[in-house]
């Protein structure tokens, strides 16, 4: 076993439009940005992930970064198998003789279509898989948070990744009614981008939009532990001169005010599909929220001052759909029915 294992490797992969990771032997061994850069004049991939994402926004004409997954889909084929490439090669800086036959296991969006399934699955055989298996983001999330998806008991997961929020309804190991709507974290980022722009006359990147995303971003004006205002540097506008501005949580929280409340909106339209004796269950079990736009301040709060019904977090909630992926890769036996 130990010499097929040598010859094998198993990896879970969460294919992410912000940020991959692969688990392999229970471990998260790689947890990248998404990104590549590439030159232009020969088409050589320069760096991935880390490397890659402090160069995005900084580059000369003869090097672009690409973001090859968009609204939780390949959009990029060519770069996505390179970057999947690269960051399978990170597993195993030192092995240089030979690859180990690869056997994955890829979370995908509950929404997806055949042609975006068929896209996942032909880079990831380019870049090496023997064997590829896919499952549904929410399905992974539930597994990751460690819901028993199999019990006859229905639980809501709101997924909010980069590119789409899933909101699902699992029970007896399958999904009853999702619905998959593509504004998450990257239209969060956007908001921000856009709001400087209007309202301070201040230009700013998309780094530095999803730096007060994370430092100061909000879903609601009034939050537990408020965090200090934020020092933003960006280009004025009028003058073409670099600038500095402060911002407040309570501003990020109205300029992400619209996309949060699409998110909401998806949410109920979800509750309303769901069977009346799965609704039962769900006023008793709550909803859990994953993902890492799930790390917004007080949105727990605002979905469940909406919805009227629990909200709990994920415990590590950007590793919940990857800790599940890796669940169903190492119980392929057991989770069958889920992995395709």
């Amino acid at each position: 076993m130990g010499l097929f294992n040598f010859f094998t490797q198993e990896i879970a992969i969460d294919l992410g439009t912000a940020n991959t990771i692969i688990i392999h032997n229970d471990k998260v061994v790689v947890d990248e940005p998404s990104i590549v850069a590439i030159e232009r004049s020969s088409g050589k991939v320069i760096a991935v992930g880390k490397q890659a994402q402090q160069m995005h926004g900084k580059t000369h004409e003869n090097i672009k970064t690409i973001r090859p997954l968009k609204d939780g889909v390949i959009a990029d084929f060519n770069s996505a198998e390179h970057m999947i490439r690269g960051m399978i090669k990170m597993i195993n800086p030192g092995r240089k003789i030979f690859s180990p036959s690869l056997v994955m296991v890829i979370c995908i969006p509950s929404g997806i279509t055949e042609v975006e399934k068929r896209a996942v699955r032909d880079s990831a055989e380019h870049a090496g898989a023997k064997e590829v298996y896919l499952i549904h983001e929410p399905m992974a999330a539930a597994i990751g948070i460690g819901i028993d998806v199999e019990e006859p008991m229905g639980n809501m997961i709101i997924d909010i990744g980069g590119g789409t929020s899933e909101i699902a309804v699992i029970a007896l190991g399958g999904i009853v009614c999702d619905k998959s709507i593509r504004v998450a974290g990257d239209d969060f980022t956007a908001d921000i981008e856009d709001y400087m722009r209007r309202q301070h006359n201040i230009h700013i990147g998309e780094r530095t939009a999803e730096r007060i995303k994370i430092e100061v971003g909000a879903a609601l004006t009034e939050v537990d532990n408020p965090p200090p205002d934020y020092a933003v540097h960006g280009r004025d506008m009028m003058t073409g001169i670099p600038k500095e501005i402060m911002v407040t949580y309570q501003e990020i929280a109205h300029c992400l005010d619209k996309s949060i409340a699409k998110i909401e909106t998806a949410i109920l339209i979800a509750l309303e599909m769901t069977p009346p004796e799965l609704s039962a269950d769900i006023y008793r079990t709550g909803i859990y929220l994953a993902g890492g736009g799930s790390m917004l301040r007080g949105l727990d709060k605002r979905i469940s001052g909406r919805t009227k019904l629990p909200v709990y977090i994920a415990e590590d909630p950007l590793r919940a759909v990857a800790r599940g992926t890796g669940i169903a890769l190492k119980n392929r036996d057991k989770f069958k029915f889920l992995i395709r």
